[in-house]
């Protein structure tokens, strides 16, 4: 009887040890940190690796040193040009000092998340749209800074933050595409007039080498038919001497400036002094 009690003893002695043994060892991964409370009052940082602790004194905070990814949700935003859009974007950041993280913050995470959404509102609202789609990268600078700047006396440091994606209602992507049409005409135009004027100063320095060999139109007339009777085949081309049509023009230029009595005296001039029959 008194073995069996003895025996009993060892037992409830040896596990009472255990348990002990187990609450106060600890083991923390490479990428951990330990903050250890000792009746209230922060000691220091522990790990990485075997921790031991006083049983019922100390009690430790695991801390993860790896970078987290916050999603921030879509956020209604107003840009400066009075233009509803929906943005979403996401954070990375990661905790430098594990102490503070867990003696000046209740939850770190959920309190970064607020001041994300705050901060993404609040920058995007002094933007237009235009700066919001063609200058991300500003934006997502101006963003990381301010976040960093509020986060940091809880030992979180913000590495990147990145405008995910932008809702724009349909009526403005209507908008913008026909802005858009509307300067793709406008540069088709500027492109034909510039052509149109480097063609023009090409020809006229072109009229200038013509003007000395007077030759030289007739051989570009005959490489003009020439160019004409490849292009279309079922055309048939007469070559009329430009010559012949010189008289023709300046009849029909002299019956537009004289008078109808001075056409007659010339028509009865050109019939030796005989009315024309009627």
């Amino acid at each position: 009887m008194v073995v069996t009690i003895v025996l009993i003893a060892l037992a409830a002695i040896l596990i009472a040890g255990l348990a002990l043994a187990g609450a106060s060892v600890r083991v923390l991964r490479e990428y951990e940190r330990g903050v250890v409370f000792r009746l209230g009052r922060v000691l220091d940082q522990r790990g990485p690796g075997l921790v031991l602790l006083i049983p019922a004194l100390d009690r430790m905070v695991r801390v993860s040193l790896r970078t987290i990814t916050l999603r921030i949700p879509p956020q209604e935003v107003i840009t400066r040009d009075n233009v509803p859009v929906r943005v979403a974007a996401v954070a990375y950041f990661r905790i430098i000092d594990p102490t503070r993280s867990v003696v000046e913050i209740e939850d770190f995470g959920a309190a970064t998340l607020q001041i994300s959404q705050t901060t993404l509102r609040s920058v995007l609202g002094k933007a237009e749209l235009d700066e919001l789609l063609s200058e991300r990268e500003h934006l997502n600078e101006a963003l990381q800074k301010i976040i960093d700047e509020q986060t940091e006396p809880w030992g979180i440091k913000v590495t990147i933050v990145e405008i995910k994606d932008v809702e724009i209602p349909e009526r403005m992507q209507h908008a913008m595409a026909r802005q858009a049409e509307a300067e793709r005409n406008r540069r088709a135009k500027v492109i034909n007039a510039e052509g149109e004027f480097q063609a023009s100063a090409r020809l006229g320095e072109a009229a200038d080498v013509i003007s000395q060999n007077p030759v030289t139109i007739q051989l570009r007339y005959l490489q003009a038919l020439q160019d004409i009777s490849g292009n279309a085949a079922s055309t048939i081309v007469f070559p009329v001497p430009v010559d012949l049509l010189t008289p023709i023009l300046e009849r029909g230029r002299q019956a537009l400036t004289q008078p109808p009595d001075q056409l007659q005296l010339d028509a009865v001039a050109e019939n030796g002094g005989l009315p024309e029959a009627g």
